[in-house]
């Protein structure tokens, strides 16, 4: 997690137009949750995760292949902020038919990180 792109809105339309991998869109979303890795050690230090997050997942969980993770960064959202990507950057969304669960996840992560930027 050493390389990861800044926190800017160029990264989040990136991460919308699937510039940047999946990877990297996970780790950005663990390291703004509070996940570390120790190199170290080889191992996730999760002290700066909330405790709601840290008590279901001490390692970070991955986004992109999950639902059910991703379903509680949805929660996690607070009300105002549910429309970011539309609100702040304009995004229209995907045309019906040319998405899948993969690029919706996406615009989740995007939207919360933009939440986070905020």
């Amino acid at each position: 997690m050493h390389n990861l792109p800044p926190l800017t809105t160029d990264t989040i339309w990136a991460i919308l137009n699937k510039e940047i991998d999946d990877n990297t869109v996970n780790q950005l979303v663990w390291y703004y949750l509070g996940y570390r890795y120790d190199e170290a050690t080889q191992t996730w230090n999760n002290s700066q995760v909330s405790e709601d997050w840290r008590q279901e997942y001490p390692e970070p969980p991955n986004f992109i292949e999950n639902r059910p993770p991703v379903v509680k960064l949805t929660r996690s959202i607070p009300p105002e902020n549910k429309q970011l990507l539309k609100e702040k950057l304009g995004f229209k969304g995907y045309k019906i038919g040319e998405f899948s669960p993969r690029e919706t996840r996406r615009a989740t992560m995007a939207n919360w990180l933009l939440g986070y930027l905020n």
